[in-house]
């Protein structure tokens, strides 16, 4: 069993490079495929041939495309994404300043989906077949059907535009820019560290807008597993057991249902986390959300190929991370694994 279980773990250890490699070779042949010049979004579309020429060379785009590569290669090795023609900063010191926006927001949404999408899913599973049940399922497809900047809009349209429930796209009103000092950037958190509460609230109220409409998305996956695993659960012969000895029906269906199917939630948590980490891209654009995913798309727009690629590469690596997350957490949760 101990042979078994290291060469379990020497396996794993031993796919976290080959994939890295593999996400690395992917972003930057994406970056060399693409139809945009990188060295026109430097110097210009009427810059001098040889002006282009000479920034081609200092580029090091006149290279074979292996010792581009090679070279990509030696730059990431010492954390170098290249500099943003966009901001004029690194796209290191960019990710810093963005991520961070693009993590509140999916952690809110983590938060709601899981709050509201397990005790939906325990529910229609222990009602199958009634309404309820019906009415779960179709609004899980939904959220697996409907185009992610449609609802966006339609939430800007409805709560924004008509009802003015909320506030406008943005991460804050412009009245309170620069007023909390930067320490996490996770504005919520450094406003609360600040004592200021009017920034604060003035954060959370622009959070719902955009967090909500991941919630949904989220909650719609969340829901539709827990479903399946309790169905799953419920027809165990512990819980026919369970309930021959009397137990209680509350009792039956949490503590001994959802017990047994609690460690592989963990785990759907975890990966939807990381699905809403990487879906955040067109619902930061639709509500102007200052993260990483609008900073990718707006360095796509100006053909801004080092903000492209260092983007990308960070975004996969988060999903890379957050799915080796959730097979360790199985692993360490559920004995039967081992």
């Amino acid at each position: 069993m101990a042979a078994g279980g290291a060469r379990k773990l020497a396996a794993t250890a031993a796919s976290v490079p080959i994939t890295l490699f593999g996400l690395v070779l992917v972003t930057f042949l994406i970056g060399r495929v693409m139809p945009i010049d990188p060295v026109l979004a430097i110097v210009g579309d009427r810059a001098p041939a040889d002006v282009v020429a000479a920034t081609r060379l200092e580029l090091g785009l006149d290279l074979p495309l292996y010792m581009q590569f090679w070279i990509y290669l030696g730059k990431l090795a010492v954390g170098d994404l290249g500099r943003s023609v966009m901001t004029s900063h690194t796209v290191w010191d960019d990710i810093k300043r963005f991520f961070p926006a693009t993590m509140e927001l999916a952690t809110v949404a983590i938060i709601i989906a899981s709050a509201i999408g397990i005790p939906v899913g325990v529910l229609a599973a222990v009602k199958q077949g009634s309404r309820f049940d019906h009415a779960v399922r179709v609004i899980c497809l939904a959220g697996h059907s409907l185009p992610t900047f449609v609802l966006a809009l339609i939430s800007l349209l409805v709560f924004y535009a008509t009802l003015h429930l909320v506030p406008g796209p943005g991460r804050q009103d412009v009245v309170f820019d620069e007023m909390v000092p930067v320490i996490t950037n996770f504005l919520t958190v450094d406003a609360v560290l600040a004592g200021e509460w009017d920034v604060f609230w003035d954060a959370v109220a622009h959070l719902i807008q955009p967090a909500g409409v991941l919630a949904y998305f989220g909650m719609a996956f969340i829901a539709r597993m827990t479903r399946a695993f309790m169905l799953d659960a419920l027809a165990g012969e512990y819980i026919i057991t369970a309930r021959a000895k009397g137990l209680s029906t509350a009792r039956v269906i949490w503590k001994h249902a959802f017990g047994n199917i609690a460690v592989r939630l963990v785990t759907i948590l975890a990966l939807s986390y990381a699905g809403l980490l990487e879906g955040a891209v067109v619902t930061e654009t639709v509500f102007s959300w200052p993260g990483l995913g609008q900073y990718l798309t707006i360095s796509l727009l100006n053909a801004d190929m080092n903000a492209v690629l260092g983007a990308t590469l960070v975004v996969g690596v988060t999903y890379l991370a957050f799915n080796l997350l959730a097979d360790l957490l199985y692993k360490l949760l559920d004995p039967r694994v081992q």
